[in-house]
């Protein structure tokens, strides 16, 4: 296994009674890549998502993880859900799931939980391991505001928070679990034109500054095109095509399935 792939998914497949969402579906991912799963709403891009999140459990198949001590394989299907982010894998979901009644910091500092590792007396009295955890946090979580410029929301309750704006608070949180991999389900979903820029733009920087490999599902291909360095299309559960976001897109089979008319093709190859 070549040491540039973090993580691997092998003949995967799940069956929901007698319905087949996902039927031998395989990739990879590599370190420090934006690899996107694109398809029509049903295809099986989220089922994937929850797959390697451990939500669900593979009828068949193994998702590999590649990204332990020194790279050795850990299969991933064998492992408790919550455990997942202290692998360092880090999900967002399309429809944002934070603390309402809590502030942008405080919901970001609930991220840096998976590492804490001070005890429940050392928390009861708060002893210094304990301060010295607590500073690591809100350093941590400083740097990711600063990074996604939420300084003026960071004391605002996110239920008072434009959906925009929480959009990236989720994104914030998920960050600040330091995660090696980041699940991005639909970041685009509910932003108009001027915030999904401001996404491709945000995950340029996860990807290019902080070296974090991004696995993603999106309909906009505009933002695909604009930032997935592969793409893997999909339809009915089955892979269709894998590439270059310009070679998934010019796919016969991709355009029937997915993107649909002439115009809808033309308009893609422009945006790339």
């Amino acid at each position: 296994m070549s040491t540039d792939i973090l993580l691997s998914a092998q003949d995967l497949s799940v069956r929901f009674g007698g319905v087949l969402a996902v039927n031998k579906v395989s990739f990879e991912v590599r370190r420090g890549e934006v690899f996107t799963l694109i398809g029509p709403n049903g295809a099986g891009k989220t089922t994937v998502f929850n797959l390697i999140s451990r939500i669900y459990n593979p009828t068949t198949g193994s998702i590999t993880w590649h990204g332990g001590e020194g790279g050795a394989p850990l299969a991933l299907t064998q492992q408790a859900p919550h455990a997942i982010a202290a692998l360092g894998i880090a999900r967002t979901f399309q429809n944002i799931e934070l603390f309402e009644h809590a502030t942008v910091l405080h919901n970001l500092l609930i991220g840096r939980h998976v590492h804490r590792k001070t005890g429940f007396w050392s928390e009861v009295f708060f002893t210094q391991a304990t301060r010295r955890a607590e500073i690591e946090a809100r350093e941590t979580a400083e740097r990711v505001i600063e990074l996604l410029d939420l300084q003026h929301h960071r004391d605002s309750m996110v239920a008072g928070l434009p959906y925009g704006v929480r959009k990236v608070v989720e994104l914030a949180r998920a960050l600040c679990t330091e995660p090696k991999l980041l699940l991005l389900d639909e970041p685009s979903s509910g932003l108009n034109v001027e915030e999904t820029a401001d996404m491709a733009f945000w995950i340029q920087d996860i990807q290019q500054e902080l070296g974090i490999s991004v696995l993603m599902v999106e309909h906009d291909m505009s933002l695909v095109s604009k930032v997935s360095d592969r793409v893997l299309a999909m339809n009915q559960g089955e892979v269709l095509a894998m590439g270059s976001p310009r070679e998934v897109q010019s796919d016969p089979k991709v355009v029937e399935a997915y993107l649909g008319t002439v115009d809808d093709v033309s308009s893609l190859r422009r945006a790339a």
